[in-house]
């Protein structure tokens, strides 16, 4: 054992520590210059300046807000979602911020709707990972998921490997994406998206 505080606990430390001591967490959003579109004509969404380990309700940016897609049912605590850094990168990600909540998947409302949204994820040791859009009704219109478990870095020296999940609908109203057990997390650090031309 060398001391060192693993991955877990980082982790674990970030999600429980937030939330033990925020009283008054407060709703914030981006002061960032408007998001980008790349050359497939996507808008892309980063977080390099949101607010690492503040326990926030919600969070709105480049016209996207997220939250969780519900109240906790284990805690009379108000749901609440946390950016937190890709280690050993210069990224940060939005997560589910209640530890033992985790199955309250973090939703993403889009304003202009989407036909289709990818997001760049990562997670903990033994996280599962899955996306799902949704129409305004709330009624499924496409799903994907990992086969198995994220991948995990071969070295400790490596960041943490990152991948992608897409879906596509004909006006996707929001999405959402989880897959965490209780205790661990999954982080989006990038949300690319073709809105509705209206």
């Amino acid at each position: 054992m060398t001391g060192k505080p693993t991955l877990f606990a980082v982790v674990a430390m970030a999600i429980f520590l937030p939330v033990a001591i925020a009283e008054t967490p407060s709703t914030a959003s981006s002061t960032q210059a408007a998001p980008q579109r790349n050359a497939a004509g996507e808008i892309v969404v980063t977080f390099k300046d949101a607010p690492i380990g503040k326990a926030m309700p919600s969070y709105t940016q480049g016209g996207i807000a997220f939250s969780l897609a519900s109240p906790p049912q284990h805690t009379r605590a108000q749901g609440r979602i946390m950016f937190f850094p890709h280690l050993k990168t210069n990224r940060r990600g939005i997560l589910n911020a209640m530890a033992k909540e985790q199955d309250i998947p973090v939703k993403c409302q889009i304003s202009s709707g989407a036909s289709s949204v990818t997001l760049v994820l990562w997670g903990t040791i033994g996280c599962h990972a899955w996306l799902e859009a949704h129409d305004k009704d709330g009624k499924l219109l496409d799903r994907a998921a990992l086969p198995d478990v994220v991948p995990q870095r071969k070295s400790p020296s490596d960041p943490i490997p990152s991948f992608e999940l897409t879906v596509k609908g004909n006006d996707i109203s929001f999405i959402l994406f989880g897959g965490a057990p209780n205790g661990s997390a999954l982080v989006a650090d990038e949300v690319r998206y073709v809105p509705i031309t209206k």
